[in-house]
């Protein structure tokens, strides 16, 4: 298991698509991580509660009601129904555990920036940041890997770092 896409595809808790549909499985899978990435550098340019609360909303929903996501939705009405493409079904557990891992710091930055408290606001935003980078950048999610640390899978989680060698 060397190629990193096929690693992040198996931390998310999907089935090894083949080394035929990995490149379009992964990029159908960043889909929703660059919207939110756009949406993360609008609310930490501008200081928006309203950004990461609407954040919060929407990653909580993703999570709490996968077949009703709406990146998964938008991405399959958009650029899912190219010749080819990849479409997107419900996520399973430890993407929406990072789901829900996401949202849950983005509802702590709002309720913190709308608090006025700002330094604490700035730390919780530079761990989200770092997450979104390392998942958009590094092909590694942080909370499908801690999703698989927490259930007792320190093997498989370990196997699915992208700079692992097993």
């Amino acid at each position: 298991m060397h190629d990193p896409e096929r690693k992040f595809i198996l931390q998310q808790g999907l089935e090894d698509p083949g080394p035929q549909d990995t490149h379009r499985r992964f990029e159908a899978l960043l889909f929703q991580p660059r919207l939110i990435g756009l949406l993360f550098l609008a609310g930490i340019t501008f200081q928006s509660p309203a950004v990461f609360l609407g954040l919060w909303a929407v990653l909580w929903w993703s999570a709490l009601l996968p077949r009703l996501n709406p990146f998964d939705a938008l991405y399959n009405l958009t650029l899912g129904t190219r010749a080819g493409a990849i479409r997107l079904g419900p996520a399973p557990a430890p993407r929406r555990f990072a789901q829900g891992m996401a949202g849950t710091f983005a509802l702590a930055i709002g309720v913190l920036l709308r608090l006025e408290w700002f330094i604490p606001a700035f730390v919780l935003e530079g761990f989200l940041g770092a997450a979104i980078v390392a998942l958009i950048f590094g092909r590694f999610c942080l909370g499908s890997y801690i999703y698989h640390l927490l259930r007792g899978e320190t093997e498989f989680a370990g196997k699915t770092l992208p700079w692992s060698h097993r």
